[in-house]
């Protein structure tokens, strides 16, 4: 089962592509670290206090696959930098 998510977010307190950049690196590494997740930046990346959050996560069972998805939006609403506005997740 591979469980894919997209999660948009806004940066308000970022002034800089160079800010956005190092809190994308720790949410990045942070979630490879704990949940072995695949995590890519999608979209506007160009623009400083905006991003789009790849996931993916493969398992044998569809649960344990939603359950890591589901952890790490968990940990993406731990930052308090960012505020996760639009999330798509996807089964296939």
């Amino acid at each position: 089962m591979i469980v894919y998510a997209e999660v948009e977010c806004m940066m308000y307190d970022g002034h800089s592509l160079k800010q956005k950049r190092s809190l994308i690196k720790k949410v990045h590494t942070k979630l490879q670290r704990n949940l072995n997740v695949a995590v890519t930046e999608l979209d506007f990346h160009d623009l400083w206090q905006r991003t789009k959050i790849g996931l993916v996560t493969i398992s044998n069972e569809s649960v344990h696959a939603e359950q890591v998805i589901q952890e790490a939006l968990r940990i993406i609403d731990s930052f308090p930098e960012l505020e996760r506005t639009i999330t798509h997740v996807e089964k296939c």
